[in-house]
């Protein structure tokens, strides 16, 4: 009588570890997941449903389809708001871009003095925006004690109302938003710089190209990626603005620096119109995703080219 012996199937095992492998990284990121569904998804889901809807708190919400959304469009204050939107974001976003760019020639190298440069400028970029904002508040303040004014005082210019002046204060606001964003952009085209092929600076050098020749044919197209990733950003950030808006002006004078965050916000905790204020905000959602895809495209198609 002979004894038969099962070998034992690895492939199975093989697979149960796999498996386990898989199931691991999403383990760890379940925490932020959930947290991610329940303040982000879940809330956007909600806003998107009272956007068709009158919402009226105790009473019941009624149902009024695109009527939000055709009022919101239709009032001249959010009409401007957008306008605004437009012009701060743009002007923020290009500043920011140039200023970024030239901080990050000025402050490429390995030198430990450089590092701590760099260290320092970055400060704007991890300060709360609230901080940032009441800074500035504080420069620019209306009469000859505030910094600024008192180093026009010097020039023989008196003092000037930045934030007070309609036709200043999104000027003023768009400096501050480009001081704060420009180390951000910084770091991601120093990051680019790094792969630049010296050689080429070398091969420029040596045939008599200038500045701006090696800055056109070699930097900027070796940078083409990092460029494009600031870009996306900014795209992003010029229609989100808010915090520094809300901080220094709370969107005057007379509604000159009303941006559509600060319009939707209005509409929903002071008008408590809950569903206009879902309305522009799902519009704003619409829009950004949109203009992402659009500044994303165009990118890939450069970068083919």
């Amino acid at each position: 009588m002979t004894a038969t012996v099962t070998t034992p199937q690895r492939r199975p095992q093989r697979r149960r570890v796999l498996a386990k492998k898989a199931a691991l990284p999403w383990v760890f990121l379940a925490p932020g997941l959930l947290l991610a569904l329940v303040f982000k998804f879940l809330p956007m889901g909600k806003g998107i449903w009272l956007s068709f809807f009158d919402v009226r708190p105790f009473l019941g919400d009624k149902w009024v389809g695109l009527d939000n959304y055709t009022r919101v469009l239709s009032d001249h204050r959010f009409q401007d708001a957008i306008g605004h939107t437009l012009l701060l974001g743009l002007g923020q976003s290009l500043g920011a871009i140039a200023v970024g760019f030239l901080l990050a020639l000025l402050l490429e190298g390995q030198a430990r003095s450089l590092k701590f440069m760099r260290t320092a400028v970055f400060l704007p970029v991890v300060t709360a925006t609230a901080v940032v904002g009441e800074m500035w508040r504080l420069l620019y303040y209306p009469t000859s004690d505030g910094l600024i004014n008192h180093g026009l005082g010097f020039l023989g210019l008196g003092p000037t109302q930045f934030l007070d002046n309609p036709n200043t204060a999104l000027w003023a606001t768009m400096v501050m938003s480009i001081w704060m964003l420009a180390p951000y952009n910084m770091v991601i085209i120093l990051a680019g710089l790094a792969g630049v092929d010296r050689s080429q600076y070398e091969a420029a050098a040596m045939d008599g190209v200038s500045l701006w020749q090696r800055l056109r044919y070699v930097t900027l197209p070796a940078i083409r990626p990092a460029l494009g990733i600031v870009l996306t950003l900014a795209a992003i950030r010029g229609l989100r603005v808010f915090t520094e808006v809300f901080v220094l002006t709370g969107g005057g004078p007379a509604g000159s620096t009303e941006v559509w965050m600060t319009r939707a916000y209005t509409l929903g905790f002071t008008r408590n119109d809950i569903g206009g204020a879902s309305a522009a905000s799902v519009l704003l959602l619409c829009v950004t995703l949109l203009l992402t895809v659009t500044v994303n495209y165009f990118r890939k198609r450069g970068d083919v080219r």
